[in-house]
């Protein structure tokens, strides 16, 4: 089924947010466009400047579905892309749906999270994600994305049950409460879903976690490109942290612990060689775990897990303590404002 064409039928404002992603645009929007026939849909799709295929391909689409509208987004990042959806969508569109271009939606998702949505009277719905390789190392990084050694526990990798939670992926929000705190704040290149929730809690929001509508994303395929999201991944959550005063939770310091650990094992290995176990240890303990999982699941590709989490470990930290330091000491309308 597509979505309706009843004009009696909800208005759906879908924002999908898009930079160079000739690759993944066109089953992201098949996905959205083939989802059932309980509400009209408009899709924005929000181009920050591609220069491969993208718009070329969004535009072939918008010429057989309405729905979809193609918009510039001159600020290039995601959080200003959702904004200018919140903003400019149809007024009488009152639910407001971030979908990434990454990401493959299953039949029936808009229908449970807006479902859940209005249920449970939440202010914003996040999902469980599901991280899926296609092929070669992009299945050893979607592997150790799905695992806790590397995603660290986090309620919308490992969620199997709906529930009240603080943060998660972001799905569905009530577009009236989402521009009534500002929607993102821009200056964020990552982490502003973690940000806006923790605003969005302060403001009496209310975050229901979906477990009935999993979305399946398809991770970096190399680890050059995992290490630089990771380092941005890092320093956005350092940011948050330090504007709104918050104290880290154990699983946000570990790859810290990890990198210092590492680092520290290395500095003191000429005058004290035993410290190389710290290194040592912790290098075999990820890369053990994805060749154990390759024999396990008779895939070689899956025993690039090991230097995946190795990978996301390290940059993470990287990323945390270079903003960390950058920007300690600021007060917290100085780190809204910064570009981080």
């Amino acid at each position: 089924m597509i979505a309706s064409t009843d004009t009696c039928a909800p208005l759906i404002a879908l924002a999908v947010p898009v930079l160079n992603e000739e690759a993944y645009i066109a089953a992201c929007l098949a996905s959205l466009l083939e989802q059932n026939d309980r509400f009209r849909l408009e899709i924005l799709v929000l181009d920050g400047g591609s220069t491969d295929r993208t718009a070329e391909i969004v535009r072939g689409l918008q010429a057989r579905h309405p729905e979809i509208r193609l918009v510039a987004n001159p600020a290039r990042l995601q959080s200003a892309a959702i904004n200018l959806a919140a903003r400019i969508a149809s007024p009488e569109a009152g639910i407001l749906i971030r979908a990434d271009a990454h990401a493959w939606y299953p039949p029936g998702f808009v229908t449970r999270i807006v479902t859940a949505l209005r249920e449970q009277n939440a202010t914003s719905v996040v999902v469980p994600m599901l991280t899926e390789g296609r092929e070669g190392l992009q299945r050893g990084i979607a592997a150790a994305q799905n695992s806790r050694l590397g995603n660290g526990g986090s309620a919308h990798r490992t969620g199997r049950r709906s529930e009240w939670i603080d943060h998660g992926h972001h799905a569905a929000f009530d577009r009236a409460f989402f521009l009534s705190i500002g929607g993102y704040d821009e200056s964020f290149t990552h982490n502003e879903d973690a940000e806006l929730d923790h605003r969005a809690k302060l403001a009496g929001g209310r975050i229901w976690l979906c477990a009935d509508a999993p979305c399946t994303y398809y991770p970096r395929k190399d680890l050059a490109s995992l290490a630089r999201q990771y380092m941005k991944h890092g320093a956005g959550r350092a940011r948050t942290l330090l504007k709104h005063r918050m104290r880290p939770k154990p699983r946000q310091m570990a790859p810290v612990i990890a990198l210092l650990g590492c680092l520290g094992g290395l500095a003191l290995a000429p005058f004290w060689p035993i410290a190389l176990l710290v290194p040592g240890l912790y290098g075999a303990l990820c890369l053990g775990w994805g060749g154990l999982l390759a024999i396990r699941k008779r895939d070689p590709w899956l025993a690039g897990a090991g230097p995946a989490a190795i990978t996301m470990h390290m940059a993470w930290g990287a990323g945390f303590l270079r903003s960390l330091l950058k920007h300690r000491g600021a007060q917290p309308a100085a780190l809204s404002a910064s570009a981080g």
